[in-house]
């Protein structure tokens, strides 16, 4: 090669690079999720809490402070997760405002408006709760009401009271997924979602809760593919657990599990979770520290494989 020519393909060289680097989304960056979970390390200040959380390698978390927090500790929780690049998923508000006693109803209903507001305050992804139940004796059990037409009315009619009671601006109200309540279905939540008709309703998602027959549970993949193409837009937080199908009964019995213990497909719902921005993926439901740190190694090993930061 000449001079001449080397100095044709080092301008054309520089020409492209320079081209390229000016494309949106360059350089390219790395898919990610913001893997969280339950902190067993005890925590009085906010610096004390970001510290337990980065000990186990948390970019989320679930809310510090109950509904009775003074305005300037939750201004200080708040200001510190933003200094850490903590993102806050979801404020619990877990209670049933669908209760046959009108008392617990009542007291349920306070809950999800305390719970809202408060995840307005401290800048939460969202607030949560199941719709609630029918059943007298298990808040949170099946019940032969819980899937009628009279009930979906009311939980739109809870919905709407709850959301306009504190108008939220920055967070939303959600309903999680569950198999014997409204929403127990993707297209039962798009329903809620078409019926309750206010901005700030948003989506939590959990799709081991509605993997309910041995069918789903062996094509579980592409239920979560089904869940993110219908709710994504509308996705505020989701829960990672896993689910495990019996093989010694002939009735079938679907048992949740740690993650890496039974079938969810986690390459499939980190693949498509990883698409959304800033979406968490929040653990629940295992007894100790070292449960959740197994979970999460296993988490991010399966996101690892897929050029996924967890």
């Amino acid at each position: 090669m000449n001079r001449r020519t080397f100095a044709r393909k080092t301008i054309q060289a520089a020409s492209l690079v320079g081209l390229t680097s000016s494309l949106p989304g360059f350089p390219f960056e790395k898919p990610s999720i913001r893997l969280g979970g339950p902190l067993f390390d005890k925590y009085d200040q906010p610096d004390e809490w970001i510290a337990a959380l980065k000990k186990q390698g948390y970019r989320a978390a679930y809310c510090p402070l109950k509904t009775d927090a003074p305005a300037d500790q939750i201004k200080a929780y708040e200001e510190a997760a933003k200094k850490a690049n903590i993102l806050i998923a979801e404020v619990g508000a877990w209670s049933n405002p669908l209760s046959t006693d009108s008392a617990t109803a009542q007291t349920a209903l306070k809950k999800c408006v305390d719970s809202l507001a408060l995840a307005e305050a401290i800048g939460a992804n969202c607030c949560v709760n199941i719709s609630g139940s029918r059943n007298p004796a298990q808040w949170a059990g099946p019940h032969k009401d819980n899937l009628t037409e009279a009930t979906f009315e009311q939980i739109v009619a809870i919905t709407r009271k709850i959301i306009q009671e504190v108008k939220p601006t920055r967070t939303y109200f959600a309903l999680e997924l569950m198999p014997w309540s409204y929403p127990d279905s993707v297209d039962s939540y798009l329903r809620l979602i078409k019926a309750i008709n206010q901005k700030q309703f948003g989506v939590h998602l959990d799709p081991m809760n509605i993997i309910d027959s041995p069918r789903v549970f062996f094509n579980n993949g592409a239920l979560i593919k089904e869940c993110f193409k219908k709710l994504g837009p509308h996705i505020r937080s989701c829960h990672g657990k896993d689910i495990i199908l019996k093989e010694d009964v002939y009735t079938p019995q679907l048992v949740e599990c740690r993650p890496g213990l039974g079938n969810m497909d986690y390459t499939v719902y980190l693949t498509e979770l990883s698409k959304l921005k800033e979406i968490p993926l929040m653990m629940e439901h295992l007894a100790t520290s070292e449960a959740y740190q197994e979970a999460a190694k296993y988490i991010r090993s399966v996101g690892a494989k897929e050029g996924i930061d967890v």
